[in-house]
């Protein structure tokens, strides 16, 4: 179990927002925090700490008036902790080397894939090829529907016909390094995990998994050590003290240490 940060990317400010309210139109969010600092100050804190594998989220499309200022942030951060960091918003099997160029480790996929609600192979075979499965990360964000959780798009707008489950993890893992998987509907509302999410991810027994949303305690995150088998690794966004919340990185980070010696 490992801490993954974040450096999320909103109208060319770091932020932190609640994950269902994001809208393209207007470039509208429901925010938590708007953060001073740019995202090269984050990227150097992580390299500082040590801490690789996190994520940089552009959250504006491309196209939009704000698209290359996200662009601009990230290319600060990449610079300043190269192979350090992945990144997803927009990406594409044209646009992807290009990024990796820019310092990023992995390119962080889902809408370029899921496409018409479905999981379009041509393009995941083609986006292997320009990167290498070794660079390649599938987001599986999702929203609960009728019970079950379903893969969403568009910047978490739109939803799939494609459910989270373990004959989904098992097909898709061959394609791609790692999974990032954001409960969409507690990201940022600070009412707790999509426990039913944590415990179906902890029993997927493959590549690694990042689990996101609604961290925001302690107890959190022992259930989703418990839950996940200690080989879930987390993100914390808004609950963190770098994004205004109540959770020291530092004690966060000793959580970690601890927890890795129960294996």
């Amino acid at each position: 179990m490992r801490l993954r940060p974040c450096i999320d990317i909103h109208n060319g400010n770091v932020k932190q927002i609640v994950g269902g309210s994001l809208k393209d139109q207007d470039n509208f969010a429901k925010e938590n925090f708007v953060s001073e600092r740019d995202a090269g100050f984050y990227a150097q804190l992580y390299r500082d700490k040590d801490l690789y594998g996190g994520h940089i989220i552009l959250l504006n499309p491309e196209g939009s008036e704000f698209y290359e200022a996200d662009v601009a942030q990230a290319r600060q951060a990449l610079a300043k902790f190269p192979g350090g960091l992945q990144i997803g918003g927009g990406m594409n099997s044209e646009n992807a080397k290009a990024f990796l160029d820019m310092g990023a480790s992995h390119i962080i996929v889902t809408s370029y894939v899921f496409r018409n609600g479905q999981i379009h192979y041509d393009r995941l075979r083609e986006m292997v090829r320009q990167i290498g499965k070794e660079h390649l990360v599938l987001d599986l964000s999702c929203r609960k529907w009728d019970g079950a959780y379903y893969v969403v798009t568009d910047r978490w707008q739109t939803f799939t016909e494609e459910v989270v489950n373990e004959e989904l993890l098992n097909g898709l893992s061959g394609f791609c390094d790692e999974f990032l998987i954001h409960g969409v509907d507690a990201e940022g509302a600070r009412q707790g995990m999509e426990l039913p999410l944590v415990r179906l991810l902890g029993d997927f027994d493959g590549i690694p998994v990042t689990y996101a949303g609604g961290v925001s305690s302690f107890e959190d995150l022992e259930l989703v050590r418990d839950l996940g088998k200690n080989r879930l690794d987390v993100t914390i966004g808004s609950a963190l003290d770098l994004f205004g919340g109540t959770l020291h990185l530092d004690q966060v980070l000793e959580f970690m240490e601890r927890s890795s010696g129960d294996v």
